[in-house]
Order: structure tokens, then C-alpha cells, then sequence
């Protein structure tokens, strides 16, 4: 649904994997009202994401007739939408239509309609029809935010405040918080905090006031609040946060084995990433975080031991998410996708760190995180995320900021920086010892920003327009995705071309291509699952389903199909040429990691590498590519034990990784099967025998 906002419409399809159980909070009593108020004729609202208002949404009504106008603006692209809904006398929609464009210009033209007791409905990713009657509501999936009103007014009617879900499942409501806010005119507003489950795989939060009428939609970014209580967004964005910290700490508490006796896993093959091969059956022992023995496997437990049964799967040192942008959800089903250490590309300070502590005492299930100091130039266009900077001084300011607070492995550079101040930023992120990545600045070109000091670009995109934008053209625009059909006509034998590869080489300037993101947005079409997702799509819940038909981008016409299509080809044949020149190459997603981890590993396989490369590249290279290879990267005695077990052989099958059946991340234990029904997934496979010794 149009309704996940946060980070970025990518994230927002993708991204969201969450959790359908209930909050396990106490619901309270509503507060007494005498009398009701009636709904205005005309409610507004703006969005603020990040702290900043990037849109809004005005809602008319007619008695039961509603007009919704929606619309935001963020990091040079933007959302709007138009909707037109009956609703019938009970509350629930009879008559929905929904027109306009998502982040990424594909086309929304949604129906839902009622004829003879039968619901009829079609998008651009599905159609259907069922039997309809008054305890079922349909769930659009390209709504404006104020759709969760409408759900929640009615589930508030209805007895056990649940509601059959069209086209499946069953919304649910719960109390879950009250809350005293402050108008324009410092008067108080009382607003209860209600979460929604069954819509995604996260619960979807409202601010109700007295009167039931919307207040707003909260998460941990993004708050969709009524005019004039702009200035308590914050208060309303940090209760989001607490409510999924809480949410996700009772996960793992039930989720986290921490077992006080040595751990062995046995009758296990080792992934030994530098010969590049499997070990023969072997048991590996764990005592607190550290692995202290790797010996021949066992017939029976020995005394004092928990030994869990491998049965003869294969044991893979943890993985590397190289492009995340964390929260908790993603934290979590990174580690049980086995991805259990993840380079953080750019997050508020205010989240990330609390969400790095939570992890490290426990809190929380998470992957290590290395952190990047994000930094923005201020502009029509600019990225909401991390900090930002309206000259070069400013900039440079940030970049000591980051230098100083410490802990951060990089500067990312975002697309409104200008150019011209980079060579200062670098100089000054090197002086911490921070390396320096990023997008290619607007009107700036890749040769230009290694020259000034860049040690990594981000999005082979970023690199590869510079050889066919003309300068002039923003990249701060849909540019930098639709100017990729121009890849079709790129001669990478060009002089351009290998001037840029040469210098790459020359200066050991690393790459982070995020394959997998460039794959959805140029091959995904509306109503096709996406070829990405296909090997797990059937384990997930339905709403996960149907959000893999829908496209990123707008696709006019069959010229631009292909286009689009050769344009990603051009895109590997381009990464195949730079691991053949030794560039070195690091998987990241930028959407979220875990399942889309695993796919962009197996896309590493497309441009030259072998089962056992790529595994090597996901694990052992980056672990020393992020200075960690002492502690990590290998299943070796004296490291971290960090590695994850898979029933099949993923040398011979790179998408063994794909069924993961136990993790282990600092000596905590963790199977996947626990965990993956709370959020409405399928196992994909059960949990090991686990034997206590005498």
C-alpha cells in the first residue's frame, strides 16, 4: 500500500517485512464521551518525514462519498494520488478508485466496486472478485493513509474489532497507547494510539482523537498528521519507535538462546572461504561468543555440551549486507537470513545509535553494524535522511562531526552535495581516517569525484550515467533512473569508458552496485512476480505476495520494455568487465538485505564468479574489507562465532542459502522457524535436533 512511507519508495515495496502477531499490550478503557463530534467537511493533513514536511493529504466528504488528495516530494521524486470512495452505512467501502503515480512513476489506476453482493477489483498488479458481505473490507493497495481511518472507524464498530480482509486474510485492532498533544493555540488534544495488524507484515499505526477522527499515521520516520499539531510529529514518530522496540524485544526474548554450557554443532561441512571449498563432517564448539574447538564430529553428546544436530548441512560464515539502511525489522530478519553483520549507508544519529545498543545489550535481534556518516546538500531535491549542508564549510563541519563522534567507517555523499565541495570533504573525512563514499553530486561525473578523493562509488548506476548524461541533466531527478535506457548504445570499449576503469584500477576505487535494486526497477513489470523474489514468495503472507507483482517504474510501451531490459544487461556486462579488471566489487541491496541479500549474491554469479566466490565475496572479503577479518569472516578457532546452517551445499547450489536453519551471532543462538511465523511467514525449514549432554 501507498501507505509505507518510510525511507524510500523502494524500501517502502520491499520493505517492509513485519510482524502480524499482537502487540501483547493491554487494551484500555475508551475514554468516556458524552457527546460526538461530526467529521468536518474537509480535514488536511501533512506528512513529515525525518523532521521535515515533504507533503500532504486533503480529504473532503459529501456524507458518505470521499475525496482524498495525497501527495510528497522527497529526495528528487514524488508520490500523488487522487481517490474517489463510497462508503456504505456500516462504514465499508462499496466504491473505490484510486488514480496517480508512485515514487518511481509507475502508473496507479485502482478499482474496487459492488454489484449484486459480489466484489470486484483490479490494479495494475492483479484483479479478482469474491462474495461480498458486511464483515469484509477490502484492502486497497495503493490507498493514501487515510485508508487506515477508514479501517479502523470501521473495526472500532464491529464487536471483536476484527474484519475479513478482501482479496485474504483479517484485520485486527488494538488499543495500544493514549496520548495528550498540543494544538497551534497550546490546547490539549488527546489522542489514542491504535495498531492495525494484518494490512502488512507490521502492524500500521493511528492517532485518534476523542471524537474517533483521525489525528494521524505514525512510524518510527514518517507521521501523517492533521494540520495545525505539525510541531508534535516528533512526540508521535518517538512513540512509534518505542512501540516496535517493544514489540521486538519481546521476540527476542522468546527468540535468543543463550545457553550457559558450551554450544557444539555437530555433523556439520565448513564453508572454508579461502581454499574456497567444504570441510569433510566436523563439530564446531562455542563457549560464550568465541569459537574454542573445531574436532571430528560426535556419535553421542558429550557431558556438559548442548549439541545441536546438523545433519550433515553446511555451517557458512556470516554474511554482509554492504548497503543497509537499518530499523529494527530489517535488524532482525537479517540475522535470521544469516546475514548477521550489515554496513549502515546512512540513518538519522537519533535512531541508529539507540538501535546499535539495543543490539549489543541484547535488546533486540541484529547484525553488527558499521556505521556511514550520511551528508546531504540542501536543495529542492534533497534526501530527507542524515545531515545536511548548504555550502562547503558546512559540509566539512559534518564531516568533522562524524570524524569526531567516532565510530564511523565512512562519509557516504549524497546527490545535492555539489561537487566542487568534495575534494574538502575527502580531505578532512581522511584526516579521521573515514574512507569516502557515495553517489556521483549532480552535474559532477565519476572521473571528477575520484579525483577528489572518493574511495568506493555507490549504485553502478552513479557511475555508468556519467558516461551517457550530458552534464546538465540532474540526477537529482528521475533522471538517474530513466537516463538508464541510454546504456543500450554504451561502447564500453569507449575511450570514456576505460579511462574511468583504468583510473579504478589505478586507484583501488571500489564499487557497491547493489545489483539487485537496478534488476527490480529495470526488469519488474506490473502483475508479473518478480524473478527476485520467486525462490521464497510462496512462504510469505499474501499482502508480501502481491506487493512482488508490482513494478517500480512506469513502463510506457514496448520500445521502452526493451530498453529497460537491455539497459540491465548492459548493467552486468558492465560489472562483469570491471571484476575481470580486478575492481572490487561489494553486495549490498539497498532494500533492506536478508531475502534480497541472498538474490543479490546469486546476481554476483552473473557477472563471472563461481558458488564458492561469491560466497567468499559475502563473507570473508568483507569482513576485511570493513578491518574485521581478525574477528570475523571465517568459522576458524578464536573468532566471533558467527555463521549460519543450511541443509543443502551451496557450492553446488548457491541458493542453499536461501533455507537457513539455525544462526549463531556472538555465541546467541537463533532458529529461523521460532521466528518467521510471528511475521505470517512460512518455515522454510525446521529446526534441528538439539540434545542436552549428561
Amino acid at each position: 500500500m501507498q501507505i509505507q512511507i518510510p525511507m524510500k519508495a523502494i524500501q517502502a515495496i520491499i520493505s517492509a517485512v513485519v510482524l502480524m502477531a499482537t502487540l501483547g499490550c493491554a487494551q484500555q478503557d475508551e475514554p468516556e464521551n458524552t457527546k460526538k463530534v461530526a467529521l468536518a467537511n474537509q480535514e488536511k493533513f501533512r506528512l513529515i518525514l525525518g523532521g521535515t514536511d515533504v507533503g500532504g493529504m486533503e480529504v473532503n466528504r459529501n456524507a458518505q462519498n470521499i475525496t482524498i488528495d495525497y501527495s510528497y516530494s522527497n529526495n528528487g521524486r514524488g508520490s500523488s494520488s487522487q481517490e474517489i470512495l463510497r462508503l456504505s452505512d456500516s462504514g465499508l467501502p462499496i466504491d473505490w478508485r484510486i488514480t496517480g503515480k508512485t515514487v518511481f512513476g509507475n502508473e496507479v489506476d485502482e478499482q474496487f466496486s459492488l454489484q449484486d453482493n459480489m466484489a470486484n477489483w483490479q490494479s495494475t498488479a492483479e484483479s479478482g472478485n469474491a462474495k461480498f458481505d458486511d464483515n469484509a473490507v477490502y484492502i486497497a493497495q495503493n490507498a493514501s493513509p487515510y485508508a487506515l481511518y477508514i479501517y479502523a472507524n470501521a473495526l472500532l464498530e464491529r464487536p471483536n474489532n476484527s474484519l475479513s480482509a478482501l482479496p485474504s486474510g483479517e484485520l485486527t485492532i488494538a488499543q495500544v497507547k493514549q496520548v495528550a498533544l498540543k494544538d497551534v493555540n497550546d490546547a490539549r488534544v488527546n489522542a489514542t494510539i491504535y495498531a492495525i495488524n494484518g494490512i502488512e507484515l507490521d502492524p500500521s499505526y493511528i492517532a485518534l482523537d476523542e471524537n474517533h477522527h483521525m489525528l494521524g499515521y505514525l512510524s518510527p520516520r514518517a507521521v501523517v498528521i492533521r494540520e495545525g499539531l505539525e510541531q508534535q510529529s516528533k512526540i508521535l514518530s518517538d512513540l512509534a519507535t518505542s512501540l516496535n522496540a517493544s514489540r521486538f524485544e519481546k521476540i527476542a526474548k522468546k527468540a535468543t538462546h543463550q545457553y550457559k554450557k558450551p554450544v557444539r554443532i555437530n555433523n556439520v561441512r565448513i564453508f572454508d572461504p579461502v581454499n574456497m571449498q567444504l570441510t569433510a563432517a566436523q563439530s564446531v564448539l562455542i563457549e560464550k561468543d568465541k569459537i574454542t574447538a573445531i574436532e571430528p564430529l560426535l556419535d553421542t553428546p558429550k557431558a556438559g555440551e548442548i549439541l545441536i544436530d546438523g545433519n550433515g548441512g553446511t555451517l557458512i560464515p556470516g554474511l554482509y549486507e554492504m548497503h543497509g539502511h537499518m530499523s529494527d525489522n530489517d535488524a532482525l530478519l537479517n540475522v535470521m537470513a544469516g546475514v548477521t553483520s550489515v554496513r549502515d549507508m546512512g540513518n538519522e544519529i537519533a535512531l541508529l545509535d539507540p538501535l546499535i545498543d539495543k543490539i549489543e545489550r541484547h535488546q533486540i535481534i541484529g547484525p553488527r553494524i558499521t556505521k556511514s556518516g550520511f551528508i546531504e546538500g540542501k536543495s529542492e531535491f534533497s534526501n530527507a535522511t542524515g545531515e545536511m549542508a548548504t555550502n562547503e564549510q558546512e559540509a566539512v563541519d559534518l564531516v568533522n562531526m562524524y570524524g569526531e563522534k567516532g565510530g564511523y567507517f565512512q562519509i557516504k555523499i549524497y546527490s545535492s552535495v555539489n561537487g566542487d565541495w568534495v575534494p574538502a570533504m575527502a580531505k578532512a573525512a581522511k584526516k579521521h581516517g573515514m574512507r569516502v563514499t557515495g553517489h556521483i553530486p549532480a552535474f559532477s561525473t565519476v572521473d571528477e569525484m575520484i579525483a577528489a578523493g572518493y574511495d568506493e562509488i555507490t549504485h553502478i548506476n552513479q557511475a555508468m550515467l556519467s558516461w551517457v548524461l550530458d552534464r546538465d541533466e540532474d540526477t537529482r531527478t528521475l533522471y538517474r533512473i530513466t537516463g538508464m535506457k541510454r546504456f543500450i548504445d554504451l561502447d564500453l570499449n569507449s575511450e570514456k569508458v576505460q579511462k574511468t576503469l583504468n583510473t579504478m584500477v589505478e586507484k583501488n576505487i571500489a564499487v557497491d552496485p547493489t545489483m539487485v535494486i537496478h534488476e527490480f526497477g529495470l526488469i519488474a513489470r506490473n502483475g508479473e512476480t518478480r524473478i527476485g523474489v520467486k525462490d521464497y514468495i510462496a512462504n510469505m503472507p499474501v499482502g508480501v505476495q502481491r506487493n512482488a507483482k508490482v513494478a517500480l517504474l512506469n513502463v510506457a510501451d514496448q520500445a521502452e520494455d526493451d530498453a529497460y531490459r537491455l539497459a540491465f544487461d548492459k548493467i552486468i556486462e558492465t560489472l562483469a568487465l570491471m571484476h575481470k579488471k580486478g575492481i572490487f566489487l561489494v553486495p549490498g541491496t539497498d532494500l533492506g538485505g536478508a531475502f534480497a541479500q541472498h538474490r543479490e549474491l546469486e546476481l554476483f554469479k552473473k557477472i563471472g564468479m563461481s558458488n564458492a566466490e561469491v560466497l567468499r565475496r559475502g563473507s570473508y572479503d568483507m569482513a576485511n574489507y570493513l578491518g574485521y577479518g581478525e574477528q570475523l569472516g571465517s568459522i576458524e578457532v578464536g573468532k566471533l562465532a558467527d555463521f549460519f546452517l543450511v541443509p543443502g551445499d551451496p557450492t553446488s547450489d548457491l541458493r542453499a542459502i536461501k533455507t537457513v536453519s539455525m544462526v549463531a551471532k556472538g555465541g546467541a543462538i537463533y532458529f529461523p522457524s521460532e521466528v518467521y511465523p510471528e511475521f505470517g511467514i512460512k518455515p522454510f525449514t525446521t529446526i534441528p535436533t538439539i540434545v542436552k549432554g549428561n
